[in-house]
Protein backbone atom coordinates (compact mmCIF):
# COMPACT_ATOMS: atom_id res chain seq x y z
CA UNK A 1 0.00 0.00 0.00
CA UNK A 2 1.33 3.40 -0.96
CA UNK A 3 1.62 6.27 1.48
CA UNK A 4 -1.21 8.20 -0.18
CA UNK A 5 -3.56 5.20 0.01
CA UNK A 6 -2.63 4.60 3.64
CA UNK A 7 -3.30 8.25 4.42
CA UNK A 8 -6.75 8.04 2.82
CA UNK A 9 -7.60 4.86 4.74
CA UNK A 10 -6.47 6.43 8.00
CA UNK A 11 -8.60 9.50 7.34
CA UNK A 12 -11.64 7.31 6.56
CA UNK A 13 -11.06 5.43 9.82
CA UNK A 14 -10.73 8.73 11.72
CA UNK A 15 -14.01 10.03 10.28
CA UNK A 16 -15.69 6.69 11.05
CA UNK A 17 -14.36 6.77 14.59
CA UNK A 18 -15.66 10.31 15.02
CA UNK A 19 -19.11 9.27 13.81
CA UNK A 20 -19.12 6.20 16.08
CA UNK A 21 -18.10 8.43 18.98
CA UNK A 22 -20.94 10.79 18.16
CA UNK A 23 -23.39 7.86 18.18
CA UNK A 24 -22.01 6.65 21.51
CA UNK A 25 -21.90 10.04 23.23
CA UNK A 26 -25.20 11.35 21.83
CA UNK A 27 -27.27 8.16 21.69
CA UNK A 28 -26.00 5.10 23.50
CA UNK A 29 -24.75 6.71 26.73
CA UNK A 30 -27.93 8.76 27.36
CA UNK A 31 -29.94 5.60 26.64
CA UNK A 32 -27.85 3.56 29.10
CA UNK A 33 -28.17 6.23 31.78
CA UNK A 34 -31.94 6.23 31.18
CA UNK A 35 -31.95 2.45 31.57
CA UNK A 36 -30.05 2.70 34.87
CA UNK A 37 -32.61 5.26 36.09
CA UNK A 38 -35.53 3.02 35.01
CA UNK A 39 -33.96 0.08 36.83
CA UNK A 40 -34.04 2.18 39.98
CA UNK A 41 -30.27 2.16 40.45
CA UNK A 42 -29.95 5.93 40.10
CA UNK A 43 -32.37 8.83 40.72
CA UNK A 44 -33.42 10.80 37.63
CA UNK A 45 -31.94 14.02 39.07
CA UNK A 46 -28.45 12.63 38.51
CA UNK A 47 -28.80 12.32 34.73
CA UNK A 48 -27.68 15.86 33.87
CA UNK A 49 -24.47 15.87 35.96
CA UNK A 50 -23.52 12.51 34.48
CA UNK A 51 -24.20 13.57 30.91
CA UNK A 52 -22.24 16.80 31.35
CA UNK A 53 -19.29 14.91 32.86
CA UNK A 54 -19.30 12.36 30.05
CA UNK A 55 -19.68 14.95 27.30
CA UNK A 56 -16.75 16.93 28.73
CA UNK A 57 -14.68 13.74 28.52
CA UNK A 58 -15.55 13.55 24.81
CA UNK A 59 -13.70 16.78 24.02
CA UNK A 60 -10.18 15.31 24.38
CA UNK A 61 -11.24 12.33 22.28
CA UNK A 62 -12.10 14.60 19.36
CA UNK A 63 -8.92 16.63 19.85
CA UNK A 64 -7.01 13.36 19.48
CA UNK A 65 -8.92 12.63 16.25
CA UNK A 66 -7.85 16.02 14.88
CA UNK A 67 -4.23 15.23 15.78
CA UNK A 68 -4.63 11.84 14.12
CA UNK A 69 -5.80 13.63 10.98
CA UNK A 70 -2.57 15.67 11.03
CA UNK A 71 -0.50 12.50 11.37
CA UNK A 72 -2.41 10.91 8.48
CA UNK A 73 -1.75 14.02 6.37
CA UNK A 74 1.99 13.74 7.10
CA UNK A 75 1.91 10.08 6.11
CA UNK A 76 0.22 11.07 2.84
CA UNK A 77 3.09 13.49 2.18
CA UNK A 78 5.53 10.57 2.60
CA UNK A 79 6.71 12.08 5.85
CA UNK A 80 5.84 9.23 8.23
CA UNK A 81 8.98 9.32 10.35
CA UNK A 82 9.12 12.98 11.23
CA UNK A 83 9.62 14.92 14.41
CA UNK A 84 6.19 16.49 13.82
CA UNK A 85 4.52 13.06 13.96
CA UNK A 86 6.53 12.19 17.07
CA UNK A 87 5.32 15.39 18.73
CA UNK A 88 1.74 14.74 17.63
CA UNK A 89 1.81 11.27 19.15
CA UNK A 90 3.34 12.62 22.34
CA UNK A 91 0.41 15.04 22.57
CA UNK A 92 -1.99 12.14 21.99
CA UNK A 93 -0.35 10.36 24.92
CA UNK A 94 -0.62 13.40 27.19
CA UNK A 95 -4.22 14.16 26.21
CA UNK A 96 -5.25 10.53 26.74
CA UNK A 97 -3.66 10.53 30.18
CA UNK A 98 -5.37 13.81 31.12
CA UNK A 99 -8.72 12.43 29.94
CA UNK A 100 -8.20 9.24 31.97
CA UNK A 101 -7.34 11.26 35.08
CA UNK A 102 -10.42 13.47 34.58
CA UNK A 103 -12.72 10.51 33.93
CA UNK A 104 -11.42 8.59 36.94
CA UNK A 105 -11.67 11.62 39.23
CA UNK A 106 -15.18 12.55 38.14
CA UNK A 107 -16.32 8.94 38.55
CA UNK A 108 -14.85 8.79 42.06
CA UNK A 109 -16.46 12.11 43.02
CA UNK A 110 -19.87 11.09 41.69
CA UNK A 111 -19.55 7.69 43.38
CA UNK A 112 -18.61 9.28 46.72
CA UNK A 113 -21.55 11.69 46.40
CA UNK A 114 -23.73 8.60 45.95
CA UNK A 115 -24.64 9.73 42.45
CA UNK A 116 -23.34 6.58 40.80
CA UNK A 117 -23.86 2.86 40.75
CA UNK A 118 -21.07 0.35 41.53
CA UNK A 119 -21.50 -1.18 38.05
CA UNK A 120 -20.84 2.23 36.51
CA UNK A 121 -17.70 2.61 38.63
CA UNK A 122 -16.40 -0.80 37.50
CA UNK A 123 -17.14 0.08 33.87
CA UNK A 124 -15.33 3.40 34.36
CA UNK A 125 -12.28 1.55 35.67
CA UNK A 126 -12.22 -0.61 32.53
CA UNK A 127 -12.48 2.52 30.37
CA UNK A 128 -9.67 4.14 32.36
CA UNK A 129 -7.49 1.08 31.82
CA UNK A 130 -8.11 1.25 28.06
CA UNK A 131 -7.31 4.97 28.01
CA UNK A 132 -4.10 4.35 29.92
CA UNK A 133 -3.14 1.63 27.44
CA UNK A 134 -3.75 4.06 24.56
CA UNK A 135 -1.59 6.66 26.31
CA UNK A 136 1.28 4.21 26.83
CA UNK A 137 1.08 2.95 23.23
CA UNK A 138 1.07 6.52 21.86
CA UNK A 139 4.08 7.42 24.03
CA UNK A 140 5.99 4.34 22.88
CA UNK A 141 5.13 5.00 19.24
CA UNK A 142 6.18 8.63 19.65
CA UNK A 143 9.54 7.52 21.02
CA UNK A 144 10.07 5.05 18.16
CA UNK A 145 9.10 7.59 15.50
CA UNK A 146 11.43 10.14 17.06
CA UNK A 147 14.31 7.65 16.90
CA UNK A 148 13.43 6.72 13.31
CA UNK A 149 13.30 10.41 12.40
CA UNK A 150 16.77 10.96 13.80
CA UNK A 151 18.12 7.95 11.91
CA UNK A 152 16.46 9.20 8.72
CA UNK A 153 18.04 12.66 9.18
CA UNK A 154 21.47 11.08 9.69
CA UNK A 155 21.05 8.98 6.55
CA UNK A 156 20.02 12.01 4.50
CA UNK A 157 23.20 13.79 5.57
CA UNK A 158 25.37 10.83 4.57
CA UNK A 159 26.79 11.00 1.06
Amino acid sequence: MKQKELSIWLKVIIVGTGLCGLAIYAGIIPHLIGYIVQAGAMPSGYIIPWLIAIWISAIPCYVVLVIGWLVAANIGKDNSFSMANAKHLKWVSIIALIDVAYFFTINCVLFLLDMSHPFVMVTALVICFMGTAISVCAAALSHLIEKASKIQEENELTI
